[in-house]
């Protein structure tokens, strides 16, 4: 996510940092390994009424090979058997709206800095 925010002037590590640690809950992270290598970690909100995507990353050297994808088709098994949809939001101008547009997302607001996206099993 640094690549982005940098590339619209908001990065601000300090600032990442509290933002992170301020909402983190183990229960809620799940770290992706391939092989013996930690290679990202995911957040996900399991709401009464939603799930809420809250961080997906994935190192930028294993990034393409569909790791990301993974996680996303199995948080929609899961979305899909509890009959809840999935929300996300996504920084504007990032890579990662295209991303969850090529996972079948949809926008369904805006505002200056990001959009929040829905996918509806």
């Amino acid at each position: 996510m640094r690549p982005s925010l940098e590339a619209v002037g908001r990065f601000d590590p300090e600032r990442a940092r509290a933002r992170f640690l301020d909402s983190f809950d183990a229960a809620d992270t799940k770290i992706i390994h391939a092989g013996n290598a930690v290679v990202g970690f995911f957040v996900v909100r399991r709401r009464a009424d939603h799930f809420y995507l809250d961080h997906l990353y994935v190192t930028p050297g294993f990034q393409g090979r569909g790791i990301g994808r993974y996680v996303i088709d199995d948080l929609k098994a899961e979305a899909r058997a509890a009959t809840l949809p999935i929300r996300l939001m996504a920084l504007n101008g990032s890579p990662a709206n295209g991303f969850y547009r090529s996972c079948c997302f949809e926008a369904v607001s805006a505002d200056a800095l990001d959009t929040l996206y829905e996918w509806v099993p």
